[in-house]
């Protein structure tokens, strides 16, 4: 098992971070049991949360209904969820519901992670691990 996948595996360590790629975390979670999820936030944050997790017809399109579908997610099994999240402007809120579910899924015992794709290192979050 590689490190980044040992990291991505752990419950403690969920949490919202940042990558400069994405390559390396869908190498590690291939075959892993992880549920990977691609969202595209250059379409609106409801919109693209819903498609990329295939949300439930209840989804409300609200900051609360985000947050209740993300500690839910009984419609996807898997060992733990990573979200690889493309085209934030201004994640301070979005990052405060994805931290939320974190702490809820690491409760859970299950691995949660919300990684943006940041190539500039514009965003004020946690590097994922330390990129070559």
């Amino acid at each position: 098992m590689s490190k980044l996948l040992e990291r991505l595996s752990d419950p403690a360590r969920s949490g919202v971070y940042r990558v400069t790629r994405t390559d390396e975390v869908v190498d590690a979670l291939r075959g892993s049991g992880l549920a990977l999820a691609r969202v595209d936030l250059r379409q609106p944050v409801f919109d693209a949360f819903s498609q990329a997790l295939a949300f439930p017809d209840w989804f409300g399109r609200n900051w609360d209904a985000l947050e209740d579908c993300l500690t839910d997610l009984s419609w996807r099994e898997a060992a733990g969820h990573v979200l690889l999240l493309e085209g934030a402007e201004d994640p301070r809120m979005l990052a405060d519901v994805l931290g939320s579910a974190a702490q809820f899924w690491a409760g859970q015992g299950r691995p949660f992670f919300a990684v943006f794709l940041d190539p500039q290192r514009r965003l004020k979050l946690k590097d994922l691990f330390r990129e070559a």
